[in-house]
């Protein structure tokens, strides 16, 4: 089937970082065909056998890209957010309670639309259960990657790591043919899982072909245990290992000294740089100004919606402008085109899939975002790059494409309902321990 998206604001994210102002965009079943200005449209485009989509000065852009986050605790969401220590006082053993097969598919489903609304289109998830996962991102049509989480001392899935990592890479092979949906294993951090749990799930991953992930550099406790060995830093330590490659990404890297910033330009390794979530539990900012210095790939993540509450990337630019501008005290400092570029190209880099998605260029998968500026918000715009960061927000995402299929019309799913997502995640919430927190939940 085609389809051509005409009479946008076309921003391509591509390397010359061009604009089609009034331009188009036309694919093919799932790959972009041809884009440009409309006075270049060709003349097939105009055929009745092809769907026509005026976007009436929609910004067209490509889908974001959130390289980190953990889809399977949206029951989470907004349950202790003032309290000190989250993490271990509560978050762990409410996970021991509540969290099972059938909390994380429902979980999953709900937080992929949330995500599609907002204009998301690439996901790497890493949680429990991540069979469920995988299963409830093909059904709702987002790309993603389902990363199985492991913990030394054990998890609410398995207690022994070594049968969780059997558990991903079962997940990984079943998955490796799949057009949008892959598999890896992705160790919780560097303070949660021992040397050799971390050593054997970086080869399976490398062996196949997967992005290896975890958290690094985030928490005051991680970095005085590090300190005080020979190590002195988690990037030091996963270095000395041998688990900083190219196909690592580190969620956070909040501190980071200038030889952790060395090695990951040396090593290839990339960044998933959660703002909201890091300043919201008062971590920190990451120096994320060094490390585009360096050149090295930085993806904006959203981490989990018990942690940043939120899972759409439009706060997450918001609030990567605002902060790197105070910490930096240079208003200049990542103009708004680089910012975007963090939330669609870079972030598609961090996972390896720039050849796939991440722009809207000739060959890409036809992954695109009509954001409407017809609401009092968007207007005027002279700066599309300006008006994505600072003035848009989901709420103006009106149609999204993933692999050309239309799975967002008119700021609604189309090939799910929202209510019923909901209310067979309220269901099974009910029947948790989750039960207990419910009572002004509407």
């Amino acid at each position: 089937m085609r389809t051509v998206i005409k009479n946008a604001i076309v921003v391509t994210m591509n390397e010359k970082r061009e604009i089609h102002n009034p331009g188009f965009v036309m694919f093919l079943d799932d790959c972009i065909t041809h884009i440009g200005e409309m006075k270049n449209l060709p003349q097939e485009a105009e055929s009745t056998d092809i769907i026509q989509v005026d976007a009436k000065g929609a910004i067209v852009m490509p889908g974001m890209v959130n390289p980190h986050t953990h889809m399977g605790m949206i029951p989470f969401r907004g349950l202790g957010d003032d309290c000190k220590d989250r993490l271990r006082t509560f978050l762990f053993p409410m996970e021991q309670k509540a969290m099972d097969e059938e909390l994380v598919y429902h979980s999953t489903r709900y937080a992929a639309g949330e995500m599609l609304l907002s204009g998301v289109t690439t996901v790497y998830d890493m949680y429990y259960y991540e069979e469920e996962a995988a299963k409830a991102m093909d059904e709702m049509g987002i790309r993603g990657i389902a990363a199985q989480t492991i913990i030394t001392d054990g998890a609410c899935d398995f207690k022994d790591p070594f049968k969780a990592m059997e558990y991903g890479e079962r997940l990984i092979r079943n998955y490796k043919s799949h057009s949008r949906i892959s598999g890896a294993i992705a160790p919780h951090g560097t303070s949660t899982c021992e040397e050799e749990a971390l050593k054997v799930a970086y080869g399976i991953n490398k062996s196949l072909g997967s992005v290896f992930s975890l958290h690094a550099a985030e928490m005051e406790y991680e970095m005085d245990y590090f300190r005080r060995t020979g190590d002195k830093t988690p990037i030091g330590y996963l270095d000395r290992i041998g688990v900083l490659r190219e196909n690592t990404l580190l969620a956070h890297c909040i501190h980071m000294t200038r030889e952790d910033l060395l090695l990951l330009k040396e090593r290839g390794a990339k960044v998933a740089h959660c703002i909201g979530s890091n300043t919201k539990a008062a971590k920190g900012v990451a120096p994320v100004r060094e490390m585009r210095e360096l050149n090295l790939s930085v993806g904006l993540g959203t981490d989990g919606p018990a942690s940043g509450n939120t899972l759409d990337l439009f706060t997450q630019m918001k609030l990567f402008a605002d902060f790197h501008k105070n910490e930096t005290r240079d208003r200049s400092v990542f103009p708004a085109e680089q910012i975007v570029a963090c939330a669609t190209i870079e972030g598609a880099r961090t996972l390896g899939l720039s050849q796939i998605t991440g722009s809207l260029e000739l060959g890409k998968q036809a992954d695109l975002v009509l954001i409407e500026t017809q609401s009092m918000n968007m207007f005027p715009i002279y700066d599309p790059y300006s008006t994505l960061v600072y003035s848009a927000s989901p709420f103006n995402v009106k149609e999204v494409y993933i692999a050309g299929v239309c799975l967002v019309k008119n700021k609604k799913l189309i090939l799910s309902n929202q209510e019923k997502i909901k209310k067979e995640l309220r269901s099974k919430m009910e029947r948790t321990a989750f039960k207990d927190y419910m009572k002004i939940t509407d």
